[in-house]
């Protein structure tokens, strides 16, 4: 070890980089408080069954436990994206508390959560990176 060297002042290759001066994030439109964010009511879903909604390419009628709330039914526009068998069994989250709605005649009380980018089509479903009991509070 040099003078230069010691125990505070370690070489210059073994040192942290200076922190990099952030920029402030973009304003990102809609934003939303955080009294507003604790109305959703995410959960986590296991999902029972698939089935395909008659006359429709993009949707799937979609059985899920939603342990404490009970079984349910989601309408979800996935059918483009995965098969019924990819599905069942999988563990999801939702939003639970979401106005029933009707979508090509079939109800639907809950929306299921997945990310998708612009411009290729991809979409990745929402899951737990773990196993963990149906109706579990998502914060």
């Amino acid at each position: 070890m040099n003078s230069a060297e010691t125990p505070s002042n370690p070489p210059q290759h073994l040192q942290a980089p200076a922190p990099a001066q952030q920029e402030p994030a973009p304003a990102v439109d809609d934003e939303i408080d955080i009294d507003l964010f604790a109305k959703l009511k995410l959960r986590t879903a296991t999902i029972e069954s698939v089935e395909a909604v008659p006359k429709s390419k993009k949707l799937y009628c979609i059985q899920v436990d939603v342990g404490d709330l009970g079984k349910r039914q989601i309408v979800s526009g996935i059918a483009q994206h995965y098969t019924p068998e990819q599905l069942v069994g999988r563990q999801i989250v939702i939003v639970a508390n979401l106005k029933p709605a009707k979508l090509m005649g079939v109800e639907s009380r809950g929306m299921l959560l997945a990310a998708s980018t612009d411009g290729d089509g991809l979409l990745a479903l929402l899951t737990p990176d773990k196993p963990i009991c149906p109706g579990a509070r998502v914060r």
